[in-house]
């Protein structure tokens, strides 16, 4: 049939007078065949890959661990420690990568079984077998308030309140250890790290926090070398909201003590300061100042016993004392406190008697014991002696520029 119409084609060209150009060829009803492809091009190979590689030893427990697939798809992995536990995993929804969904140990060994199936239906298998690095020392983080108490979960605290992260051994590379510490408050402030020592580094912004201000701390030590061999050995955070601003203001000009409720003055109490001066016992120079400076609300007692020994003025001293106090107040780290002595009510807001402490009559001291939460404010104004120091829970008394240099990463 080809043929009879191939020569048709021609008499007519012939007879028109046309030249024609044919390419002689057999058409495509003439062979099914014609114009497919005469060799396909093979697929490439299935590849199937595990990191870290078998027999690899000291790996980090943070580094990548992944069983991934190339031109196939996982159809199983699994991975299981050398008590044979499984570790459970999370594959993606092309099924072409697989991880682990919690962190490896210290310390551990590990073996992993993958198998791929590729588009032709051959089946691939790997296995690697690899250790996780040892440390020769772990570390513990707590956050807490400056009191040390731990910050609760869900808590509530005042505008003054400043994050302690407290390690339970020395950070030698306090750089690594403070990139792990992550503050993040809502609305959004900047917020700095100062280190106290080589254990404690506390945070607060600038300025005090607003109330409703939510914050979020996490110290993402797990896995984190600190220096000289020293790793993180756990996670912590806490979640925890600002409250009413609460700020007491004890004037040694007036000798009161105004407290402001969110900008409003609802309470002025009369007080009794520290009587001023210093003695030295034992080579130790005691201070008897209420020193200058602001502090915060660290905890309270009713009642608590004070003991003048536990600062190095033995009882049986001069001025040594040991006496159980009613609604105290803490404010600093060496004992100053907010409470009641009714012995000094003669002298509340015309004389300075006491110690230290600020001494209230019972009324203003139950008030002010439970209007009180962690992380309230107290300035104390124009009074003698040296100022509060950091130490003394004086963070808000460092001012903002010279707080920003205490950071391992300023």
């Amino acid at each position: 049939m080809c043929v009879r119409v191939l020569a048709a084609v021609l008499l007519l060209t012939a007879a028109l007078g046309v030249a024609l150009a044919v390419s002689i060829s057999r058409c495509a009803d003439c062979d099914p065949t014609a114009g497919q492809q005469l060799s396909a091009t093979p697929p490439p190979p299935a590849e199937l890959t595990i990191i870290p590689g078998s027999t690899a030893v000291e790996v980090d427990p943070l580094a990548p661990v992944e069983v991934s697939a190339r031109f196939a798809s996982l159809s199983e992995v699994v991975m299981v420690n050398e008590q044979g536990t499984r570790i459970v995993g999370i594959t993606t929804p092309d099924a072409t990568v697989w991880k682990p969904g919690v962190p490896l140990g210290y310390g551990r060994t590990y073996t992993i079984t993958a198998t791929a199936v590729a588009p032709d239906g051959s089946r691939l298998q790997r296995n690697s077998t690899f250790s996780t690095l040892q440390p020769d020392n772990q570390t513990r983080v707590r956050l807490t308030t400056t009191s040390g108490a731990e910050l609760r979960d869900g808590g509530t605290y005042g505008i003054g309140t400043v994050v302690v992260a407290r390690f339970d051994e020395p950070i030698t590379d306090k750089a690594a250890a403070e990139r792990r510490l992550l503050v993040t408050t809502a609305p959004a402030v900047t917020g700095s790290w100062y280190w106290l020592d080589d254990q404690r580094a506390h945070w607060r912004p600038a300025q005090y926090h607003a109330p409703g201000t939510t914050i979020l701390v996490q110290a993402n030590i797990y896995g984190a070398a600190l220096g000289d061999g020293l790793y993180g050995q756990e996670d912590a955070q806490v979640r925890f909201v600002i409250g009413d601003a609460h700020v007491a203001i004890a004037d040694d000009a007036t000798k009161q003590v105004s407290v402001f409720d969110n900008g409003q003055l609802v309470r002025t109490m009369p007080t009794s300061m520290g009587m001023g001066g210093t003695e030295t016992i034992n080579g130790q120079t005691i201070s008897f100042w209420t020193q200058r400076g602001v502090y915060t609300v660290m905890d309270k007692a009713n009642p608590v016993v004070m003991d003048s020994s536990t600062y190095g003025l033995p009882i049986n001293s001069r001025l040594g004392y040991r006496e159980v106090i009613s609604w105290a107040t803490r404010i600093s780290t060496d004992g100053i406190y907010l409470h009641q002595l009714e012995s000094t009510v003669w002298a509340q807001g015309n004389t300075n008697v006491s110690h230290g402490c600020l001494n209230l009559n019972p009324d203003n001291a139950r008030w002010f014991y439970e209007f009180s939460q962690s992380g309230d404010v107290v300035e104390v104004r124009n009074t003698g002696g040296e100022p509060l120091q950091v130490w003394q829970n004086g963070d808000w008394s460092v001012p903002w520029e010279q707080w920003k240099k205490g950071s391992a990463l300023s």
